[in-house]
This record gives structure tokens, C-alpha cells and sequence, in this order.
């Protein structure tokens, strides 16, 4: 008699632990990765990081191409140190992979015209875009930088952009701080961009 109470127990757990799985809420689908505080480039001062939020800063994120960036099926994550140098990385998963390969396209656009763009919208401020070349990632990133100068203020800021596709998810990494394209680490963010992609799935 023991041993088939022990048989009914048994079964009764099972079918308990069945109901469970059916009940509970589908799994959520994996998310692509993102890049860790570690993995920017080198900076005197050590690099932290958020944790990662849904859709996209409240700013639009992307420099040079702010709103461009769908806050659906997005998420992001910034980055900092103690001296002003900060970054960030916004995440998308499009539909289908013709529609990243059409952001991918707009942003590009946005970033390589940037320049211009500013000293029409900012009369006296001196904005040069520039292009670094394409990464062999994936589907490939696309490097640029921003270099800015405010004779008013007597500002000079430099800014770093990639944007990277693997397959239907795109990614844009944003690195600034004050100083000019001579100051910034480019060989570094080309490998945190590469890196970038590369962790994604």
C-alpha cells in the first residue's frame, strides 16, 4: 500500500508541476546583449554603467540623428566616468531585416551630414563630420565622428558614433567628451564598436 501511495504522490506532483507550466506566462524572448562599463574605450578614470532601460533616452539618444531611433523594441544603456566623458548604446530589433538595413541607411545619413546640419541650426558654432571607415562585423559597423567648436563659448567637444547590423537588430554606440578628434580614442571605439555587435546574440 505504500509503495502505491508513493506512486499516486509521485504522480500528483508531476501533474501539479504540468498545470504550473501551463499557467505560467511564456518565457520572455531573448534579448540581444549590450556592452558592459569595461568594455568602452580606455579612459583615465573608470567607466560605469546604467542598467539597461526600455526604448530609447528621453532625448532621442542618437546625436546627430535624434528620434531617428524607433522607441519600440528598443533599449539602451549610458555610460559615464568622473571626467565628463560618456557614452551610450541604443539596441533595436526591427521587424524584418529590410527595415534595419533602412535605419542602418538613415542613421549613416544623419551622421555624415551632421556637421553642416548643426552650424545651420547654430549660427557661429564650427561642426566638421567625418568618416572612419567600415568594420568587418557581422553585417558591418559604420564609424564616425563629430568634432565641434563654439567660439562664444570657447567650447570644443568631439563625439564618436558606430552603427552596426547583425541580421533584423541594429546598434549605435555613441562615445563624447571635451577635446578635439586628435584627443579621442579612435582606434579604442572602433574595437568597443566591433565588440558591440559582435555580443549582441
Amino acid at each position: 500500500m505504500s509503495k502505491l501511495r508513493t506512486a499516486f504522490a509521485a504522480c500528483a506532483t508531476a501533474a501539479l508541476g504540468l498545470a504550473a507550466l501551463a499557467t505560467a506566462p511564456a518565457q520572455a524572448a531573448a534579448q540581444p546583449a549590450f556592452l558592459a562599463a569595461s568594455q568602452m574605450p580606455r579612459s583615465a578614470t573608470p567607466w560605469t554603467a546604467t542598467q539597461v532601460f526600455g526604448g530609447v533616452p528621453e532625448n532621442g539618444g542618437a546625436l546627430c540623428a535624434p528620434y531617428k531611433i524607433p522607441a519600440q523594441n528598443s533599449r539602451y544603456r549610458e555610460f559615464r566616468t568622473e571626467l565628463d566623458t560618456n557614452g551610450v548604446q541604443i539596441t533595436t530589433v526591427a521587424r524584418t531585416e529590410a527595415e534595419a538595413v533602412k535605419l542602418v541607411d538613415t542613421l549613416r545619413t544623419s551622421l555624415a551630414g551632421c556637421g553642416p546640419v548643426l552650424e545651420k541650426q547654430n549660427p557661429g558654432l564650427k561642426a566638421v563630420s567625418a568618416f572612419h571607415g567600415k568594420l568587418a562585423v557581422e553585417e558591418g559597423a559604420w564609424v564616425y565622428s563629430l568634432d565641434t567648436a563654439d567660439p562664444q563659448v570657447g567650447n570644443t567637444d568631439i563625439h564618436l558614433f558606430a552603427v552596426g547590423r547583425d541580421g533584423k537588430t541594429v546598434t549605435f554606440v555613441r562615445w563624447g567628451q571635451m577635446g578635439d578628434l586628435k584627443d579621442a580614442p579612435l582606434a579604442g571605439f572602433k574595437t568597443t564598436a566591433t565588440t558591440a555587435v559582435n555580443k549582441l546574440w
